[in-house]
């Protein structure tokens, strides 16, 4: 992610738009980002895109599902 200053941000208003036009940017306040600046229709297919995950216990799952998420997890740590 392209990051811009603050002062850059108000001294080079244009370019900091032309940049998040194309992808995120983030604007930093003493060298930390603080806020993102993104397009209108980057932030509405975030919004479209929401959190669909749900919490469910493991005694709720079937057997089918135990062992999907059994195997997911041994892929992960072979992975990681």
């Amino acid at each position: 992610m392209r990051a811009f200053s603050a002062t850059e941000l108000a001294n080079k208003t244009g370019d900091v738009l032309a940049a998040a036009a194309q992808e995120p940017v983030a604007i930093q306040r003493h060298g930390k980002s603080r806020f993102v600046m993104l397009s209108a229709e980057e932030f509405e297919r975030l919004q479209q895109r929401r959190d669909t995950r749900k919490a469910v216990h493991v005694s709720d799952l079937s057997d089918a599902d135990a062992g999907d998420l059994l195997s997911a997890l041994e892929d992960s740590l072979k992975n990681d």
